[in-house]
């Protein structure tokens, strides 16, 4: 069946029939056209946001949250540029996005026109996919392809450039009754033979480690992983970008590895002989200097993107395909091996990892003024939010810390962004979160310098009724950028020193947003100022945590140095005994 419409009400029946139940986007010209028979659709809510940085961010956090697509749209020129950040991001962290942007008239695209640019250029090497519309008739089918393209293997985001002409002009709708996308055929089921090989290797090794990346909470793994965690008795790593996807209360857990990973962790890949890696790239935050990285490992790499394998350490046993469809085949030839009588010998190794989990637990020292601990409010917030809460990070200490202290027991209740790094995230990613799970606490855990990005989006939480939270851990500074000053450039804090205790009144701010602003800056006021956020349901709410502003990140592997090197406080490094003394970190 097909009807007469315009181009641009093609495009909102086509969004519609595509599933997308949110939008969030700013107006303008090229994309105008647009806006106005979405003011019509009744399965569409569109949020207004007010910058479109927020938009893409906000996508984000609606996609992490509830594994649907996230919608964001922007005209052409500065409104499709400032999507570049989180196309980057969704990018880096496998986020399932499509963006629609606006573009000048088809006569007019490469005549420099007003607020032209060549978006499907600029985002080609950060997206999964990129389109320019200027045909009227092949709106149905380009978005049709671009959520199937965003949402199937490895998730990512897909533009949707769409010429102004195109949404003006008239067109026939027809929604495709099947798409033909030769070029892209994913692989989701696993070689067989390969899952022999894995198998095999497993019940050889003696010191095997689960190394878990983010994408085992895209494919919906977590259940699979469980079985497998339990049945082999594997100890388990989590990737920043993955926790959550296996609980931190189970034994088997190590916690986080890399950079700022648990001394567990860390030694845990070290000392492996042999590495199962399950939607997990190597990325250098995990591995440190690559040369030095778990030496005496084989790797067995599974991935659904066949280019991540061998991309960064090669791999022993390649896999390419779906997470939850290895990891049930993996459990099926195990299961079968010991039913056989064959399983793995990893008693010693268990004792050893759960002895140095012991030795070397999460810790943090109290400020000596009788300040306020980044790390307690954070804990707290954790503990008294419960675990079914999401917290949305943004990046640079704290995110390190609600990493660490927050337990997480669940997927999709921890979001951030991993790979790019993004500062702005936290606060648009936490209002896309509850726009997708109203029923659920949302929690922005955000650093003032972070914050100051992009906290105008607190109007759009407040005029369209998106009651999250925002714990502020207000340190004054660029806080992770001052730890590096503090030990590696000899405490010239240099153009890191952002005054927020003064300018602005984040409480202040708040209020002028319409929202309730509290502040804290006593640990015997922390319970009780996150209690009475808890309490607030019908407005967003800022709480302004004056921590100390000396707190440190640790452990800690220093940028391009082993993890051999991990340093557990400034001063001190730990020491390992047990299975293959052969790896000791010396005392700094």
């Amino acid at each position: 069946m097909s009807e007469q419409v315009t181009g641009a009400q093609s495009l909102v029946k086509s969004l519609e029939a595509a599933g997308a139940e949110n939008i969030f986007g700013i107006p303008g010209g090229a994309i105008l056209p647009a806006y106005d028979p979405l003011m019509d659709s009744t399965a569409i809510r569109h949020i207004l946001v007010r910058h479109e940085q927020g938009a893409g961010h906000a996508a984000q956090g609606y996609a992490a949250a509830t594994g649907k697509v996230g919608v964001c749209m922007a005209t052409s020129g500065p409104g499709a540029t400032n999507l570049v950040t989180p196309l980057a991001d969704a990018h880096m962290d496998s986020v399932p996005l499509v963006a629609v942007t606006g573009q000048v008239g088809a006569s007019m695209i490469g005549t420099d026109a007003f607020q032209e640019a060549d978006i499907r250029g600029i985002t080609m090497p950060i997206t999964k996919h990129n389109f320019l519309v200027t045909d009227p008739a092949e709106i149905p089918r380009t978005v049709a392809e671009a959520f199937y393209l965003a949402s199937t293997g490895r998730p990512g985001p897909v533009l949707v450039d769409v010429a102004k002409s195109a949404l003006q002009a008239m067109t026939t709708y027809s929604w495709p009754t099947e798409l033909q996308l030769p070029g892209y055929r994913p692989v989701t089921k696993p070689h067989s033979k390969q899952i022999r090989e894995a198998a095999r290797l497993i019940l050889e090794s003696r010191r095997p480690v689960l190394y878990v990346g983010g994408g085992t909470i895209r494919s919906g793994a977590t259940a699979e992983l469980r079985v497998l965690a339990e049945l082999t008795g594997m100890p388990v790593v989590t990737t920043l970008m993955a926790r959550g996807a296996f609980p931190d209360s189970h034994p088997q857990h190590l916690g986080m590895p890399g950079m700022h990973g648990t001394v567990a962790a860390v030694a845990g890949l070290q000392r492996s002989d042999l590495i199962i890696s399950l939607g997990a790239r190597f990325d250098d935050r995990v591995t440190g200097n690559l040369d030095s990285f778990a030496p005496g490992a084989k790797v067995i790499h599974a991935d659904i993107d066949p280019a991540e394998i061998s991309k960064n350490r090669v791999a022993d046993v390649p896999i390419v395909g779906d997470a939850r469809e290895v990891i049930s085949d993996l459990i099926v030839a195990l299961k079968s091996a010991a039913d056989a009588g064959h399983t793995g010998d990893y008693e010693a190794w268990v004792d050893f990892l759960a002895d140095t989990k012991k030795r070397y637990p999460l810790g943090y020292d109290e400020p000596s003024d009788g300040g306020l601990a980044p790390q307690y409010v954070i804990e707290r917030l954790g503990r008294l939010a419960g675990p079914d809460a999401i917290f949305a990070s943004g990046v640079g200490q704290h995110q390190m810390w609600a990493a660490h202290f927050i337990q997480y027991e669940k997927p999709g209740t921890w979001l951030n962004s991993g790979g790019l790094g993004t500062m702005g995230y936290s606060v648009p990613a936490a209002m896309g979160a509850k726009v997708g799970c109203p029923d659920r606490t949302v929690w922005s855990i955000d650093g003032d310098g972070c914050f100051q990005m992009t906290n105008q989006e607190l109007a759009t939480c407040a005029i369209n009724d998106i009651p999250i939270k925002v714990a502020v851990i207000n340190n004054e500074s660029l806080g992770m950028v001052r730890q590096w000053q503090t030990l590696f450039y000899n405490e010239r804090y240099s153009n890191t020193d952002l005054h927020s205790k003064r300018i602005p009144d984040f409480v202040k701010l708040a209020e002028a947003y319409g929202c309730v602003g509290l502040s804290c800056e006593s640990p015997s006021e922390v319970d009780a100022t996150i209690r009475k956020a808890m309490e607030i349901d019908d407005v967003p709410v800022v709480v302004d945590f004056r921590v100390h502003r000396d707190a440190m990140v640790w452990p800690m592997v220093a940028a391009g140095t082993s993890n051999d090197d991990i340093k557990y406080a400034r001063d001190m490094a730990p020491r390992f005994d047990g299975v293959d003394d052969d790896w000791e970190v010396r005392d700094a």
